[in-house]
């Protein structure tokens, strides 16, 4: 408890660190269009309530969306892995090669083949999300102590009580870093889709007040996102202490 309101007071000391910082800078010569004070962001998020949240709920749906289908998906390719040398062989370098495409030359196919909805968001967003999840649960499911595994052989165990009793609770720890980094970049890809084409969410709303020069809603909406995206590592993280709390950190 001590460490976590320890956090919480760190956190709190840079967030106003930053904003300090920020509030000095406007006091010099650049223009207010080109960085707004605090007070004048605070202003728009208020202002604009109703507008933001809107746009708000349609990414965090995006976001949400793309995070379950990317770790439905992520997973269950790297158990197909796990149990097949034929799978490994002929899709592992194909999702090494999905990260070597940027995701920006891959938005406008996206926008063309799911049309302008929330479906080229999702599949951006799985995109991005796909192969940290992939890499990191397939890394822990084919490196569980071999003792582990001998041992369930011993007992005359299955290859599926294997993988249910040894290699996933061994994988767990790999998996919960892929999906704390998949928390972190999967607003990356929905708000990618909505710069190319959308007419909703708060990527739409930062090009739209962009073009405006209305740059305090540009950075109001960036604060929205950089909140949402602290929210959701924050909870996944959270729940992740409590499901592998047999694995305690030791740093």
């Amino acid at each position: 408890m001590r460490n976590h309101f320890t956090g919480i007071r760190r956190g709190a000391t840079l967030f106003t660190g930053l904003i300090t910082l920020w509030w000095l800078a406007t006091l010099t010569t650049i223009p207010a269009f080109l960085l707004p004070s605090p007070a004048a962001v605070a202003a728009a998020l208020w202002q604009n309530a109703d507008y933001l949240s809107h746009h708000t709920l349609i990414t965090l749906t995006e976001i949400l969306s793309g995070m379950a289908l990317g770790v439905l998906l992520g997973g269950a390719l790297a158990l197909g892995m796990t149990f097949s040398p034929w799978l490994q062989r002929w899709m592992m370098p194909l999702v090494i090669t999905s990260q070597a495409i940027p995701v920006f030359a891959l938005a406008p196919l996206l926008v063309l083949w799911f049309g302008f909805g929330i479906g080229a968001k999702v599949a951006m967003a799985v995109l991005v999300i796909f192969f940290p999840v992939t890499s990191s649960f397939f890394d822990g499911l084919r490196r569980v102590t071999p003792g582990y595994l001998d041992l369930a052989r011993t007992m005359g165990a299955s290859r599926a009580s294997q993988l249910r009793h040894v290699r996933l609770l061994a994988a767990l720890p790999a998996l919960g870093s892929g999906l704390r980094m998949a928390a972190a970049v999967a607003p990356i890809g929905a708000i990618i889709g909505e710069w190319v084409g959308s007419a909703e969410g708060l990527g739409f709303v930062m090009l739209n007040a962009n073009a405006r020069m209305q740059s305090d809603l540009c950075f109001a909406a960036l604060f929205i996102l950089v909140l949402m995206t602290l929210g959701l590592w924050l909870t996944i993280d959270f729940l992740l202490r409590r499901l592998i709390s047999w694995a305690p950190e030791t740093i």
